[in-house]
């Protein structure tokens, strides 16, 4: 009995000293959690200190003793980043990063193309002030607004208002296959023999990007104000190498696709989603059916596609035809461009346009005549 008592004595010795010691270890290990979460707090703190000293010096002019100025070209067609590498590689401001996200916290927009005036002494507000003014060295002689969706015809007529010529004229140089090539020689990447296809009806359909262009000779030659809009949809599509490499799009086929969706679209909303639907089809070996290929076929302009329409004979009809048109029927801008390179993914294959502008889409054909019946009236 006593050699059993101490048995037990012993073992109760025993787990004492071990819950000393797990309480000895739970000890040490909250206080290495401690020392831990008290490092972290200071680094914490040392961190943001640091980056608010660090943003806090980005948003000082970069050198407030020198007012020299310098020229400054900001590119026709220049975003907020291109806009702020800009500005910091040219010495006017301390980091572009930092400019980007001042602008956009500041929600500015408005920025115009030009060649500006400007010093590393300047406050960013200043700069900023400076190319939203547009207050340039020198105005322009010259400027042409090329909206988005315009067909070639509808841009030699604005190019013709403009410069004082004959719409017709225009549009005969912009399809003379001479003059194309004499611009295919200057953007070898870009025009392509593809839009020589003898089924396209005008070569550099398409191609000339919708902006404002800017010239400063009195006289310019159309040749001239061609290729500054070619070089703006080189630059463009530049951004999208990656993607169109991925995708294997030519600037052709990318152009074309994006084409589509700019004259199919009535807000951007709806541009990804009616990307989709085409995406959907061409997968599906289906007619892409897109109404503004039936008019461009027939080379006018209407309000509305009646069923008599779509049997134009033409490779632009998409009722008649599978797969994209030979080539883009409007020059598409870059909203229109990034939709045709990052469809939403749904199962969409239908879609129709209200009176009100609003874009239903459907799955099957069923629910799509069901919406037609309730929002479009029958034409024959």
């Amino acid at each position: 009995m006593k050699d059993r008592e101490q048995d037990n004595m012993s073992k109760k010795a025993l787990i004492r000293k071990s819950m000393i010691e797990r309480q000895g270890e739970a000890k040490v290990v909250r206080k290495i959690i401690l020392i831990i979460v008290m490092a972290f707090i200071l680094v914490a703190g040392i961190i943001g200190i640091g980056g608010y000293l660090y943003v806090k010096s980005a948003l000082e002019p970069l050198d407030p003793d020198n007012k020299k100025t310098k020229e400054v070209e900001i590119p026709i067609g220049s975003g907020v980043s291109s806009i702020s590498t800009i500005l910091e590689d040219e010495g006017i401001i301390k980091n572009g990063r930092i400019f980007k996200y001042y602008i956009k916290l500041k929600n500015e927009s408005g920025f115009q193309a030009g060649t500006y005036k400007l010093s590393p002494s300047m406050e960013l507000d200043e700069v900023l002030s400076s190319i939203k003014s547009g207050k340039v060295m020198k105005e322009a002689a010259l400027k042409i607004t090329i909206p988005e969706g315009k067909q070639l015809s509808q841009i030699a007529t604005i190019i013709a208002d403009k410069t004082n010529q004959k719409s017709e004229d225009v549009l005969d140089k912009l399809d003379d296959e001479k003059f194309v090539k004499s611009l295919q020689k200057k953007h070898p990447k870009l025009l392509t023999d593809a839009i020589f296809n003898e089924k396209i009806i005008h070569p550099l359909e398409g191609y000339l990007f919708p902006a404002t262009y800017s010239f400063y000779e009195t006289t310019t030659p159309l040749e001239t104000i061609v290729s500054d809009m070619l070089s703006q949809t080189e630059k463009v599509l530049a951004g999208y190498q990656s993607e169109m490499k991925e995708k294997k799009y030519s600037p052709h086929i990318l152009l074309t696709f994006a084409s589509l969706i700019e004259e199919e679209a009535t807000v951007n909303v709806d541009r990804n989603k009616i990307s989709s639907v085409f995406h959907n089809r061409l997968e599906a070996n289906m007619p892409l059916q897109t109404d503004p290929t039936v008019l461009y076929a027939k080379g006018k302009h209407q309000k509305k596609v009646y069923y008599k329409d779509l049997e134009v004979e033409s490779p632009y009809n998409t009722y008649k035809n599978k797969g994209l048109t030979p080539g883009p029927i409007a020059n598409a801008g870059d909203t229109s461009i990034e939709a045709a390179l990052h469809p939403d993914k749904t199962k969409y294959y239908y879609f129709l346009a209200t009176s009100s502008g609003k874009v239903l889409f459907s799955v099957s054909l069923d629910e799509h005549n069901k919406k037609k019946a309730q929002h479009i009236t029958s034409d024959k």
